[in-house]
């Protein structure tokens, strides 16, 4: 098999509505689900992710094996762990064993190491439990061995997995955390190791605030408060399915105090009776289609980039696209800042370093009950929206996205500004019908900074990502526009607003 380089669809391929998104990575003809062993080594950004070698719905988990300079422009490599008789390759992370404890690599030469979860078979030794073994890669991760000595760590359970692993150094010394679930009860169980081979159990953290559904791809990293090196705290994400804020999949946070030993979250990360009060808990996206959000390892700078699945467990088999099926969220870096006296997750999108091009800009334009026509999308471009709007006497002010020429079908962004909610709604997006939960309208609390809203809109061939306010609050949706709606505009309803910017961008 030779690499393939994931490009836009050309002519009479992956016609619409199921045209392959431009920015968002895709495999090219599998299916595709939660990323995996996100690592940057020797100038590459690796994605590994859950993948069907064989079809385009779920089954036969391996791991599947992507490179990128950028984050944004992939190249597909050929299947880099393989399921097999014995095991399924579920969920886990790569870690580069710099000091070579584990003796895989040499000094001069140190292996990545990866951490997963294998689902053993029936007939197996293992039968019917998941446990967590090792395999390594000493040339830069192109090709894999399983450890002979596998699996390094079980627990009797039939539902222990996902094991994200990193390196921490403290006052007790420097050695390997794990952080994995026991999914069904969700907790979070961390393990410590000098080599990665052998593990002694640490704590569990959870449960805790949302609880209806299974706790899945934990992750667990320190960040800086508002930059500050002498304010860092530690965020734990837990991803859960069912019973996210929108319904289906999703993923929270919270943000605390890691002592090497122990997570202990914050009081105000955390709610009582969180399956309740849902939308009082902290998530990383108010969407529909944000789900097994992890972080990469050893990113220069100590910069912390996260990505997911873009989809969500309610549909994601029916998703009407062909030969792949799922595709990756856009890279966000993420960070630690103060929001209302609170430390909270701020995410910003990695896009394209040059500007793009210009399709519109637009300053200090008073809108009064209308609707102001922006430029259409563009076949073979991303569309980047960036406005910051004063919302003024308005009732409402919305983005409508991929619209009709006739002004019908569209998906919607609208502010309500006696609300203070943030709506994207897919209900009239296109092709809704593949799956009775698709069609949805997603809101979020929104506060304006000074009276503005600010917004940053990246809509791709088959998506919406929504930051806003900086990228205090995201919303990420899924949408399958009718061929030809392409139309987009700013419509503001009961008073008037003002549009301190608005630019329009083509990306690619």
């Amino acid at each position: 098999m030779t690499d393939t380089t994931i490009r836009p669809a050309g002519p009479g391929e992956d016609t619409a509505p199921t045209i392959r998104p431009l920015l968002h990575y895709t495999a090219h003809s599998t299916w595709l689900n939660d990323p995996n062993g996100l690592v940057f080594y020797q100038g590459l950004y690796h994605l590994f992710y859950q993948n069907n070698p064989f079809d385009n719905v779920w089954g036969n988990m391996s791991w599947g094996h992507a490179t990128s300079e950028d984050l944004l422009h992939w190249t597909e490599h050929p299947v880099a762990i393989a399921c097999d008789d014995q095991e399924d390759i579920f969920s886990g992370s790569v870690v580069v064993d710099a000091g070579n404890t584990a003796g895989f690599g040499t000094p001069g030469n140190p292996a990545l190491v990866a951490i997963y979860t294998s689902a053993f078979k029936e007939g197996t030794e293992h039968q019917g439990t998941q446990a967590q073994s090792l395999a390594f890669s000493t040339d830069a991760g192109m090709t894999w061995h399983k450890y002979a000595g596998n699996p390094v760590l079980g627990r009797g359970s039939a539902h222990f997995r996902d094991p994200k692993v990193f390196r921490f150094e403290g006052p007790a010394g420097s050695y390997w955390v794990m952080v994995a679930v026991e999914a069904q009860h969700q907790e979070v169980v961390l393990y410590r190791s000098a080599d990665l081979k052998d593990w002694e159990y640490l704590s569990t953290f959870g449960p805790a605030n949302a609880t209806g559904g299974e706790w899945e791809c934990p992750d667990l990293f320190p960040l800086p408060v508002d930059g500050n090196p002498d304010d860092v705290r530690w965020v734990m994400v837990v991803n859960i399915n069912p019973g996210a804020v929108a319904g289906g999949s999703g993923g929270q946070y919270f943000v605390g105090h890691f002592d090497g030993v122990r997570f202990t979250a914050d009081a105000d990360s955390m709610v009582e009776d969180g399956n309740a009060n849902l939308r009082d808990c902290l998530w990383l996206d108010w969407g529909r289609d944000y789900y097994a959000a992890v972080s990469f390892s050893n990113v220069p700078g100590s910069r912390r980039v996260m990505i997911a699945w873009m989809s969500n467990w309610d549909y994601a088999n029916s998703l009407p696209t062909s030969p792949w099926r799922s595709s990756m969220s856009l890279a966000r870096e993420v960070g630690l800042a103060t929001v209302n006296g609170r430390p909270r997750l701020i995410q910003r999108p990695v896009l394209p370093t040059d500007s793009g091009r210009s399709l519109l800009t637009v300053a200090e334009l008073e809108v009064h009950d209308s609707t102001v026509a922006l430029p259409d999308a563009e076949h073979g471009s991303v569309q980047m929206i960036e406005a910051d709007i004063l919302p003024g006497t308005a009732r409402t002010v919305a983005l409508t996205l991929l619209g009709a020429p006739d002004g019908g079908a569209a998906t919607v962004l609208s502010f309500d500004t006696v609300t203070n909610q943030l709506t994207l709604d897919r209900r009239r997006s296109g092709n809704t019908s593949f799956h009775a939960k698709f069609a949805s309208a997603e809101s979020t609390p929104v506060t304006l900074e000074d009276g503005v809203l600010k917004l940053q809109v990246v809509v791709d061939h088959g998506s919406v990502e929504v930051f806003a306010q900086g990228g205090k609050v995201t919303i990420t949706d899924l949408v399958f526009p009718t061929p030809g709606n392409v139309a987009i505009g700013l419509t503001v309803e009961g008073g008037t607003a003002m549009v301190r910017r608005l630019s329009v961008t083509a990306l690619s």
